[in-house]
């Protein structure tokens, strides 16, 4: 039987999402990898708890987490809340998405219509068997559905108490500032973007997303903050047999030259002198960035929940360190 950890929220940062009144956990686990039909569930019902008794309170989802069975991961959280957690509803701020691929036929490809949104949220309830979750972003910006229709969709939603706030994922500075606009008119409780976001991603920056959500009342809360593993200390010395990019799981796995190595060795120099691992500056980093309400962390382990929150024991950087990283970065 589950007891939670009862001193997890002593040590645990909560940030105040955007302008809302609700408050998410500096980091959050995703459950994008290793929380699929093929993976352990033992080994999926312990990180959740780790999670848990770490202070971690939000744990994002989506309807298509679990590939190549979509909906496998909202399930095994569902086997999770009904083995263990339920009891602790109302401790959880639980998030899923809707809008890539789901379903044969033109009504669950990638889209953001008022149908699609709509049947998409009704089966992640059923898999999890909730009245309601705490955020339903609409997962990818759709050129072909009206915004209009996206944001009614998503108003509607809410009215039917199917989910408490609103948010949107992969929406650039553009999109965003339109969908706003018109959630304002509707006064639907629109609170956060979701986007990609690390040392080796930088675009919110360039897009000025991140500085238009600051002061436009929207909270960041990002993912792939250690660029699917390229900024911890499995690449420093080549490729581990047993990593992403060994086993051929990430898009990304031409970009580890030896540029890269290079570069997250020197990174990895600086991050030792915070004492802190390469992935705890990382995370560090993100949560420096103050549009940022929350870093959504993945993980295969519990051990690494357990080491990369303690990026929240040393959030703050020194300008020689910015500099250093910056350099470094190059």
């Amino acid at each position: 039987m589950y007891t939670p950890n009862d001193k997890r929220y002593d040590n645990m940062i909560y940030n105040r999402c955007g302008n809302s009144g609700l408050k998410l956990s500096a980091l959050s686990l995703g459950l994008w990898q290793n929380f699929g039909y093929k993976h352990s569930f033992a080994n999926m019902e312990e990180m959740v708890h780790t999670a848990f008794d770490l202070g971690i309170t939000c744990f994002d989802l989506a309807n298509n987490y679990g590939n190549p069975y979509n909906g496998s991961a909202e399930e095994n959280f569902g086997r999770i809340l009904d083995r263990s957690m339920r009891n602790y509803r109302d401790e959880l701020c639980i998030s899923t998405k809707a809008g890539y691929e789901m379903w044969a036929g033109p009504y669950g490809d990638r889209n953001g219509s008022r149908k699609y949104l709509t049947a998409s949220l009704d089966q992640s309830l059923k898999r999890m068997n909730l009245d309601y979750v705490d955020i339903y972003y609409h997962h990818i910006y759709d050129p072909n559905t009206p915004l209009e229709e996206t944001a009614l969709a998503l108003d509607n939603i809410v009215k039917q108490g199917k989910a408490l706030y609103v948010g949107i994922s992969n929406y650039g500075r553009e999109k965003t500032v339109e969908i706003q606009q018109i959630f304002k008119e509707l006064r639907t409780p629109f609170i956060v973007n979701q986007p990609s976001y690390s040392m080796l991603n930088r675009w919110i920056e360039d897009d000025k997303l991140d500085e238009y959500s600051k002061e436009n009342g929207i909270g960041l809360a990002v993912f792939s903050p250690l660029y699917q593993g390229f900024l911890t200390n499995k690449y420093l010395n080549g490729i581990p047999a047993d990593s992403r990019v060994g086993k051929g799981e990430t898009w990304i796995g031409n970009q580890l030259d030896e540029k890269m190595v290079a570069r997250l060795n020197k990174l990895n120099d600086i991050a030792a002198k915070r004492n802190q691992t390469l992935s705890q500056m990382a995370l560090s980093w993100v949560l420096a960035n103050k549009a940022v309400t929350t870093v959504i962390i993945g993980a295969s382990k519990s051990q690494q929940i357990i080491e990369n929150v303690k990026c929240i024991d040393n959030p703050d950087f020194s300008q020689e360190e910015i500099a250093g990283i910056e350099k470094a970065l190059m």
